[in-house]
C-alpha cells in the first residue's frame, strides 16, 4: 500500500513553528546589523566633520584664511566649510573647501532638517564636559540619546 504524499496538519503546524523560531532569531540580528551600520556611519561623518575643522584651522594659521586677531581661527558655521572661503595667498582668490557636502547625523530622526542643523555644535570657548555653541564650531557632536554598541552614549563620541 502507498502512502499519499502530503503534509498532514500537525507537519504543516510543526514546519510553520520551525520557521517562526527561526525568523524571530533573525529580527534581533536585523535589528543589529542596522545598529552597527548606522554607528559606522556616525564614526565616518564624525571623522570627516573634524578633519575638515582641523583643515580650516591649519589654513588660517598658514595665512590662507582672513582671520582678525580675536578669533580662534575655527570656522564660524558648519556651512562654510561646504561653501569655501577665499584664499588669501592666491591672486585671484579662490574658494578653499573642507568638504564636498555637510554629512547628516545618522540617528537624527528628521530628514527634512538641513545636515548641519542636525550636529551639536562645540565652540573654542565652551568645557569638554558641557559642549555649546558660540562663535565658532570648534567640534562636532551627535545629539542622539542612545548608546553604543561598546557602552559610551553617542554624544560623546
Amino acid at each position: 500500500m502507498r502512502r499519499q504524499r502530503g503534509f498532514t496538519l500537525i507537519e504543516m503546524m510543526i514546519t510553520v513553528v520551525i520557521i517562526a523560531i527561526l525568523a524571530l532569531g533573525l529580527v534581533p540580528l536585523g535589528e543589529l546589523a542596522a545598529q552597527r551600520s548606522k554607528e559606522s556611519e556616525l564614526r565616518t561623518a564624525l571623522r570627516q566633520i573634524r578633519g575638515a575643522l582641523d583643515a580650516y584651522k591649519k589654513a588660517g594659521d598658514d595665512g590662507r584664511i582672513e582671520r582678525k586677531a580675536d578669533q580662534s581661527g575655527y570656522p564660524p558655521t558648519l556651512e562654510l566649510l561646504a561653501e569655501g572661503v577665499a584664499d588669501q595667498k592666491t591672486p585671484e582668490k579662490k574658494l578653499i573647501y573642507f568638504l564636498r557636502r555637510i554629512p547628516r547625523d545618522p540617528f537624527f530622526g528628521d530628514n527634512d532638517t538641513p545636515a548641519a542643523k542636525t550636529w551639536g555644535l562645540r565652540s573654542y570657548e565652551s568645557a569638554p564636559d558641557s559642549p555649546r555653541s558660540g562663535k565658532d564650531v570648534f567640534d562636532v557632536y551627535s545629539l542622539a540619546d542612545g548608546k553604543g554598541l561598546n557602552g559610551v552614549p553617542y554624544r560623546q563620541w
